[in-house]
């Protein structure tokens, strides 16, 4: 458990927020729990600085509710992905804080960690690019993950190659970002534009989308994998998730070392 965390256990304890057995029992958990259809890493958070993430296709709705229930109950929070409206709708039903989005296909309850977020988490900054609107249930998908992670995420949809102006007229948005996603299909052009354009890590996710010789987003990942800015790394063909996730590490890193200078900043300027 790293400092922010215990701080911020300490600060629930003081102001009532936790029970003693509550703060006990966050402190001494131990690192797993068996469920009947998972093994849930509970310490994921304090090596990793999320929860752990549940892939939802395939499982079943008591597995899924057997798993938010745990994550829930030592004060984590869930996300799931790639999750279906038969799957999600009974844990709305049971959850009343869910928030379920078709779109992205993901359902989230509470925030990453309740009680441990970093407070400087939002001064983190990442932007969802789009080539197209066929693109936007990955957009959406990386859009809800890196909010996951803690970060402010704005979003620059629909801005493919085809009409170049609409890019240029967001590159102030752009430009904002500690990190930006491309998320792109046909030949995925656009994660190379963006990186021509910016200074920040750029993560292109290709997507499937396209007609015959796309060949199911192979043709849009090779693409992105040959880019010619230096500055773009590439993700698997409509991985949302893991764009969004990579940004949001990134811009939290970036937060927390904006933070820690300003924070070096105003001691001196005490001083």
């Amino acid at each position: 458990m790293d400092i922010h965390q215990s701080e911020a256990l300490a600060k629930g304890l003081l102001s009532g927020e936790l029970s003693i057995e509550q703060f006990v029992g966050r402190i001494t958990a131990p690192p797993t729990e068996s469920l009947a259809q998972a093994q849930l890493d509970l310490d994921r958070i304090d090596r990793c600085g999320t929860a752990e993430v549940v892939f939802g296709e395939g499982k079943t709705i008591e597995a899924l509710q057997s798993i938010a229930t745990a994550l829930q109950n030592r004060g984590q929070g869930v996300l799931i992905t790639r999750i279906s409206p038969e799957q999600a709708h009974p844990l709305v039903k049971e959850f009343p804080d869910a928030d379920y989005q078709s779109v992205s296909r993901t359902l989230r309850i509470g925030a990453t960690s309740e009680n441990v977020t970093p407070p400087w988490s939002t001064l983190g900054r990442v932007c969802i690019v789009s080539a197209g609107t066929c693109d936007l249930p990955v957009a959406e998908e990386a859009r809800v993950t890196a909010a996951w992670i803690g970060v402010t995420v704005e979003t620059v949809y629909d801005v493919g190659v085809a009409g170049p102006q609409r890019l240029t007229e967001n590159l102030d948005t752009l430009r904002r970002a500690d990190a930006v996603v491309v998320v792109a299909g046909m030949e995925a052009a656009l994660a190379s534009v963006v990186g021509g354009h910016l200074a920040c890590p750029i993560i292109a996710v290709p997507t499937s989308v396209g007609y015959g010789a796309h060949f199911g987003g192979i043709a849009a990942l090779l693409s992105v994998l040959n880019s010619c800015a230096a500055s773009v790394s590439t993700v698997n063909i409509d991985a949302g998730f893991k764009g969004g996730y990579i940004a949001g590490l990134i811009a939290k890193q970036m937060a927390q070392l904006r933070y820690q200078n300003d924070k070096a900043g105003s001691t001196g300027n005490a001083q």
